[in-house]
């Protein structure tokens, strides 16, 4: 896939051809469609920030003209919005209210919420549940616990390169090899502009799943920290993962020999929960 716009390596995204043309210049067949998914991908990066059309322009690799036909036309189906300050787009509303539709896509969200919130009672801090969704990770839910200081590193819905994050190692690692491998070289342009280079990604995957989960003593908030944990179904896949981020004093080292334990009994009883489930719909 090309990084971040969820198409295959061998998709163009350029100008289309003549034959693709329709009356009017509307474009035809099933390039435009992938064009636009991808538009709202790399939007839904931007969660309430938004994204600049350059940055679309980047890492589309489509010209401007293209990009802005493109989002005149999902503005118009509200699709997308433009904040009209600061010009960067959105996922607009009617996105979120298609997702609606079909809430329990995505049963870990709701199977994994009572152990999410178990987790950030006993240790007193945020708690993030992530899902892979092609060569992002996405956060579904978090719940946060009683400590004073709360980090909030991630909001529910934000999307990122896998690879940058513990959950996005935990989601790496714990993948097949060649399946990892496919998406940190489709990664890799995204991955550089957040300063990581693909070796050195590649030594803390190996090290993942090595230890059975990630830990990171620089967080993506300045002054924290983060561990992440997977969680699998009955039949070992992989199905997301548990994070949580403190405090760098409240993530020491130290503190891995209570967390970890307590994370993964958590995550053992979400797979018991989504095996329950699965066997009852057989």
């Amino acid at each position: 896939m090309n990084a971040g716009d969820g198409l295959p390596p061998d998709t163009e995204l350029g100008e289309p051809t003549r034959t693709e043309a329709g009356e009017g210049g509307k474009t035809l067949g099933a390039r435009s469609i992938r064009r636009a998914v991808a538009i709202l991908r790399i939007l839904a990066t931007g969660q309430e920030h938004g994204v600049r059309i350059t940055d679309i322009v980047q890492q589309t690799g489509l010209n401007r003209p293209t990009v802005h036909r493109i989002l005149r036309v999902l503005i118009e189906e509200e699709a997308v919005e433009q904040d009209p300050n600061t010009r960067r787009y959105m996922v607009g509303p009617e996105v979120s209210l298609l997702g609606l539709s079909r809430a329990a896509r995505v049963p870990v969200k709701s199977v994994a919420e009572p152990y999410l919130r178990h987790i950030a009672e006993q240790c007193g801090d945020s708690v993030f549940l992530t899902i892979r969704s092609g060569f992002d990770s996405i956060c579904v839910d978090r719940k946060t616990g009683n400590y004073p200081v709360k980090v909030l590193s991630i909001e529910v819905g934000a999307r990122r390169p896998l690879g940058v994050s513990v959950s996005g190692l935990v989601l790496m690692a714990f993948a097949e090899p060649d399946d990892c491998e496919e998406v940190l070289l489709g990664n890799e342009q995204r991955l550089v502009s957040h300063g990581l280079e693909l070796d050195l990604v590649r030594r803390r995957i190996t090290e993942t799943r090595s230890l059975g989960y990630a830990y990171s003593e620089v967080g993506v908030v300045p002054g924290t920290r983060a561990l992440a944990l997977p969680v699998f179904d009955a039949e070992q896949q992989l199905v997301a993962s548990v994070a949580v981020s403190a405090m760098s004093d409240r993530l020491s080292p130290e503190r891995l020999a209570i967390l970890v334990p307590l994370i993964r009994r958590q995550t053992e009883l979400i797979a018991q929960r989504l095996n329950e489930i699965q066997t009852r719909r057989r």
